[in-house]
């Protein structure tokens, strides 16, 4: 059974609070891996109430999404010909009770729903010029036809200063089936309580700082549970440093030969080489004409750096 929950009477931290409880069209990716501004151990912290739910992402490209959201409706209606009416409510999908969808529109006429995006992104542009279109906005109109039941989602995208594209995809149900049981094995960890695999990114990294906390003087723990971790970690940090002492001798190389020239080309490669000038503040001159800073003028900040360290 499908049914919607209305949102119109809703605060801003209660819509908040509501979206916590269930997966959401823009987690759905992030949940798959596919986004490169969260990471499922980050959703987990925001569902699990670990971590307060933010905007993810630049927040000016987010800021300009929101409020060219109706332009971007309005364009899609001006190329397609097809009309738009607004749905400011929560779906839900009573086959999946894991998941909820807020949807940009829902076309007249049409068992089919709409998303609109903007982007500055120079690759995305040129995906949607040669007809294609990020994988982790497939996903999400997956789940909005997942949660809706809706045979068709179409695409619209604002290509800042570049173009405007619109796309449509069918409903299929093979794919819709594969999300619903990848979303339906991440619910479990939030039920359950048990984080899913930590990976690389910088969101999971902030996530796990953000969660953990500040470290309890003088505790030390053993690391054998997660001995390989640290070995593997040991090996690839060895590794770095010896690409990275490779890499420098070819840079230094090409400084050398560049000389007093700020832009060097070689086939499709581009390298830069320009003098910047920039002014940074003589802690040490101002003290001496000045006295002494005050520590009022200072702020604490606490941070935890990773370190690892190897006995010769």
């Amino acid at each position: 059974m499908i049914y919607k929950q209305a949102t119109t009477d809703m605060s801003r931290e209660e819509w908040l609070e509501q979206r916590k409880k269930t997966i959401g069209g823009s987690d759905a990716a992030a949940v798959l891996g596919l986004s490169k501004y969260t990471s499922p151990y980050a959703i987990w912290c925001e569902k699990t109430g670990k971590l307060i739910a933010k905007d993810r992402g630049p927040q000016e490209p987010l800021r300009l999404g929101r409020d060219l959201e109706e332009y971007v409706r309005h364009r899609w209606t001006e190329v397609t010909g097809k009309a738009l009416e607004p749905d400011p409510n929560f779906w839900y999908n009573t086959d999946y009770p894991f998941a909820h969808g807020n949807i940009d529109g829902l076309v007249v006429g049409e068992d089919a729903g709409f998303e609109a995006k903007t982007t500055a992104s120079y690759d995305i542009y040129h995906q949607c010029r040669e007809g294609s279109y990020p994988e982790a906005w497939k996903v999400q109109m997956l789940h909005y036809m997942m949660v809706t039941g809706k045979q068709k989602w179409y695409l619209g995208v604002l290509c800042f200063g570049k173009g405007f594209y619109c796309f449509e995809l069918e409903r299929d149900e093979a794919q819709i089936a594969a999300l619903a049981e990848q979303e339906r094995q991440f619910w479990q960890h939030v039920e359950s309580g048990t984080p899913p695999a930590a990976d690389g990114s910088d969101s999971t990294t902030d996530a796990l700082k953000a969660v953990l906390g500040d470290s309890t003087a003088g505790k030390t723990v053993e690391l054998d549970p997660v001995g390989t971790h640290v070995t593997e970690y040991v090996v690839l940090e060895e590794k770095i440093r010896g690409l990275q002492t490779r890499q420098a001798e070819h840079r230094n190389a090409i400084m050398a030969y560049m000389g007093d020239g700020e832009k060097g080309t070689y086939g499709d490669v581009t390298v830069h080489f320009k003098t910047r000038r920039s002014s940074i503040f003589d802690r040490k001159a101002f003290e001496a004409a000045n006295g002494k800073i005050g520590a009022m003028y200072f702020k604490q900040c606490d941070s935890r750096p990773f370190k690892v360290s190897v006995r010769k």
